[in-house]
């Protein structure tokens, strides 16, 4: 008899077993606890526990399926004596604590494109600074062969991002681009259903947003099945309406396939292939394969790489002193209460479903937090907390880094944030809207133009020579409303916009 292996809930494919034999036993352990310290999302909470149940019946009589209230608990009921091995875990709270276990040994980290011994190693070549996202995704895809025609990308240029923005068609409600691929519950999804009324009437755990009916993958032929589904109907138009987004139809041609992705149910590898080979073989342009390739083997692996490269200091980053606390209405995920229309409609969908695509992310909600002067480290906390694949190394690089600046640069160029006429452009919620996009003062001022102005003008000195946003800090002196616009911006307060 071997060694056990552990898995933890967001190691879930079959790569995580490799080197273990087929009859050697595998530690699983649901720890209740984990529920109890965090407010989730209800659907987070039901993904997760789904998928952990799913694979255990998986896994037969190989499995020791332990329900605890902490992992402590449940690895000396689980392992007794044991020796353990586990593939080294997402965070550096998890890691820390499978490495203080003397009965365990921590094997590298599996599911990813690159090792962090070879991401250390290219990082180590760039000067301070020099370590973008461009120059990574390049290298990606020459180690890996990704989008390549010999020693040059495929068509001729590696980026296709510009032809990527396209606003979304005006004469429609939705992109109507095939049905969003969804799974049928089963008796497990009941039985995770039925745990959570119970723990929740019993105090035991609090959730906010709705449950039900799942939505995203919780097993892998699930998985596979989804990522079929989106090359099939939808990869086609996912390269030119990757940024736009639609008050009627929050899902576009995106994926939605991030959680399968962070519950380790899909390999990074597998979805770039099967992208790759839908192109060559003539279904789909390549802009669209370039755009996904993009986001998969670029981004989503620099979050990956940069949050263990950062250090732990990254997370006490606070660049321009944001200490407001997120307001309760926001908290709630109360999108009744909040007039602004895309910032109502976005939070619909993070409560109805756990889910938003990244533009939603960055320039809606993350957006009103850099204006508005919210804690960073209490935002990206709400991000953990309120998207089913939402996890420490995710959201941190781009809660903190990307989307609120608190690390002074060290991830993104700039802060990303803008007026409402972004908005306006790249959306159809501002028809209809109470607020006009174009106005900083007066009755109908869209919150977000009369934010960008007062950020800007709040943070002039800090930005007024950096090399990307002195221009725009010099315009504010073009504006004849500046002191009615400080007025309006004083007055927002924590209140929805």
């Amino acid at each position: 008899m071997g060694d056990v292996r552990w898995v933890f809930g967001d190691q879930l494919g079959e790569w995580f077993l490799e080197g273990v034999g087929g009859d050697e036993p595998v530690l699983m352990v649901e720890a209740r606890g984990v529920l109890g310290r965090r407010r989730f999302h209800r659907a987070k909470a039901h993904l997760v526990l789904s998928a952990m149940r799913h694979r255990a019946a998986e896994l037969g009589e190989r499995v020791r399926y332990v329900r605890a209230d902490t992992y402590r608990q449940g690895v000396r009921k689980g392992a007794g004596k044991d020796a353990l091995t586990v593939c080294q875990p997402t965070s550096r709270k998890a890691l820390a604590f499978v490495e203080g276990l003397e009965q365990v040994e921590v094997l590298p980290a599996r599911g990813w494109l690159m090792s962090r011994e070879r991401f250390g190693e290219w990082a180590g070549e760039h000067s301070v600074g020099g370590a973008r996202l461009e120059d990574f995704y390049r290298w990606v895809r020459r180690e890996h062969g990704l989008l390549m025609d010999g020693d040059d990308p495929a068509g001729g240029t590696w980026n296709l991002d510009q032809e990527n923005r396209q606003p979304p068609p005006r004469d429609q409600e939705t992109l109507e681009e095939g049905k969003v691929w969804a799974p049928e519950e089963d008796e497990i999804d009941a039985e995770v259903r039925h745990d959570l009324d119970r723990w929740e009437s019993k105090g035991l755990v609090a959730f906010t947003g709705r449950d039900g009916p799942r939505r995203f993958p919780a097993t892998r032929d699930e998985a596979r099945a989804a990522l079929r589904h989106f090359v099939r109907h939808r990869l086609a138009d996912f390269g030119p309406y990757e940024d736009a987004m639609m008050a009627a139809d929050g899902v576009l041609s995106h994926s939605r396939l991030s959680a399968a992705l962070n519950l380790g149910l899909l390999h990074p590898a597998e979805c770039v292939a099967e992208v790759e080979r839908a192109w060559r073989d003539g279904h789909v342009p390549l802009s669209s394969a370039e755009g996904y390739v993009r986001q998969v083997a670029g981004w989503r692996e620099y979050v990956w790489q940069l949050y263990w490269h950062f250090g732990e200091d990254y997370r006490r980053g606070n660049a321009l002193g944001h200490t407001e606390p997120l307001p309760r209405w926001f908290e709630e995920l109360d999108a009744d209460a909040v007039t602004a229309r895309c910032l109502s409609t976005v939070l619909a969908q993070v409560r109805d479903t756990g889910w938003t695509h990244h533009i939603p992310r960055l320039m809606v909600l993350g957006s009103r937090a850099l204006q508005d002067g919210w804690d960073p480290a209490a935002l990206t906390e709400w991000f953990h907390r309120s998207f089913v694949d939402g996890y420490d190394w995710v959201m941190l690089p781009n809660v903190l880094g990307m989307s609120q600046y608190a690390d002074d640069g060290q991830m993104a160029t700039k802060p990303y944030t803008s007026a409402g006429a972004y908005i306006n452009r790249m959306s159809d919620f501002c028809g209809g809207c109470a607020y006009k996009p174009g106005d900083h003062a007066g009755d109908r001022a869209c919150p977000y133009t009369v934010g960008y102005w007062a950020f800007l003008d709040r943070h002039r000195d800090h930005f007024a020579h950096h090399y990307r946003m002195a221009r725009t800090v010099k315009n504010l002196d073009r504006l004849s409303d500046l002191d009615a616009l400080r007025e309006q911006a004083a007055g927002r307060g924590a209140s929805p916009p």
